[in-house]
């Protein structure tokens, strides 16, 4: 093989692979906005070598394409789409019509690429014949909090459930008060997306009725459970949300997700609670989690990690007949050292009365919640992005997910 086919072979798996741990990296809680910019940076660098070979380097893209290939599909995406190669585009979608599972990487690219790449294909792709197409022109309107108009209006009565669950999410994303009648009418959609995006977007508009149904979604395990979470606590008042809290937490089952929501509540009452979880170990660490997001105390940095760590296994193993397969949640936090932290409590606890909400060592404000973006773990960026909403209601919602220059630009307007 040619030294340029392997250079370019090295460029495109590390594109691919980087492109799926950036999608990882936007719900992980040890990845923040600094971290983010360089693992973008990286991948923009490996994308830069295949865009220099063209067009060789979206023709090895092109080569790798599978049924499973999501990162390859980005990767492909991003480059057809800054060639405006309408046949490569086209083989692209052709390619995506029998390998939904790549969908995931067309719908990351439009996210990545500028606005001004995708924009002349947006309105054709709204009007497209295919539910696919009509969602994928959704999603980008909604990453890059641009207003289709009253396109969105007309596709929040598609036929498909699933263009109307990606509508109420990007209206939800844009915080299109004015289509408050239209989302409401999905609210007990038989559609689980449906209904969740619904309930999701008018609750990120004050509408306290979304709440109920939305606590349903932040009962149930699944890829929903945790943003339901953010917007419910963002908007829930304090006392039922603690009434709510206080039956999960006493059940075994429930326990990890009532952990984290009393991180997300913020009230310092539950700290003692929660440094009691620290030496019960399938709840250690997401206890540890909580302590940090309510008092900003950095464990690794103030020595209140194990020294020792705990022989403790959550994932899957090597046993091919064990039918746990499901990956440890809580993979990347510390461990928390339950007795260090007791100190550095009972040294600090008077600066965080019971009662008043805290997120990263600051009452919740717009102020604390803007530090939380800047300063915070993907995690605690999420539901700061859900915290003030409440303070800017007029605004879009802040894109979490965007590429780190985009999302400095907004934070730092440069």
């Amino acid at each position: 093989m040619p030294v340029t086919s392997i250079v370019l072979a090295q460029h495109a798996e590390e594109a691919s692979f980087l492109a799926i741990l950036r999608d990882y990296a936007l719900r992980a809680p040890h990845y923040d906005i600094a971290h983010l910019d360089k693992l973008d940076n990286r991948l923009e660098g490996h994308l830069d070598g295949l865009r220099i070979s063209a067009p060789g380097g979206l023709e090895t893209l092109l080569a790798q394409l599978g049924p499973h290939a999501v990162g390859e599909m980005f990767a492909s995406v991003v480059l057809a789409f800054e060639t405006a190669d309408a046949k490569v585009l086209s083989r692209l979608s052709e390619h995506l019509r029998s390998a939904l599972e790549t969908e995931r990487g067309y719908l990351m690219a439009l996210g990545w690429l500028d606005w001004e790449r995708v924009a002349p294909w947006i309105e054709r792709m709204l009007a497209s014949p295919e539910p696919l197409f009509r969602r994928l022109g959704l999603a980008a309107c909604g990453m890059h909090r641009h207003d289709p108009g009253p396109a969105l209006l007309a596709v929040l009565s598609d036929v498909d459930p699933s263009v109307q669950a990606r509508a109420a999410r990007t209206a939800g994303e844009l915080r299109r008060r004015d289509l408050l009648p239209a989302i409401r009418a999905h609210r007990q959609h038989e559609d689980a997306a449906t209904r969740f995006w619904a309930n999701w977007a008018t609750a990120q508009m004050g509408d306290q009725q979304a709440l109920e149904p939305l606590r349903t979604f932040a009962e149930r395990p699944g890829e929903l459970q945790y943003r339901a979470l953010c917007v419910l606590l963002a908007w829930q008042e304090r006392e039922p949300s603690i009434a709510w809290i206080r039956q999960w937490v006493q059940d075994p089952r429930d326990r990890r997700i009532g952990i984290q929501a009393l991180g997300l509540l913020g009230d310092p009452v539950c700290v003692p609670w929660l440094i009691e979880q620290m030496s019960d170990l399938p709840y250690a660490r997401v206890a540890g989690e909580a302590f940090s997001l309510i008092t900003g105390a950095d464990l690794a940095l103030l020595d209140l990690e194990l020294q020792a760590l705990p022989d403790f296994d959550a994932g899957p193993n090597d046993d091919p007949e064990d039918p746990n397969v499901a990956m440890d949640p809580d993979e990347n936090l510390p461990w928390p050292d339950p007795q260090a932290i007791e100190r550095w409590w009972q040294a600090n606890s008077r600066h965080f009365p019971a009662g008043t909400r805290y997120m990263l060592g600051s009452a919740h404000s717009e102020h604390s919640f803007q530090q939380a973006l800047i300063h915070g773990q993907q995690r605690q960026r999420i539901a700061a992005a859900c915290g003030i909403a409440r303070y800017r209601p007029a605004e879009v919602l802040f894109p979490t997910s965007a590429p780190a220059w985009r999302q400095k630009r907004l934070l730092f307007g440069r």
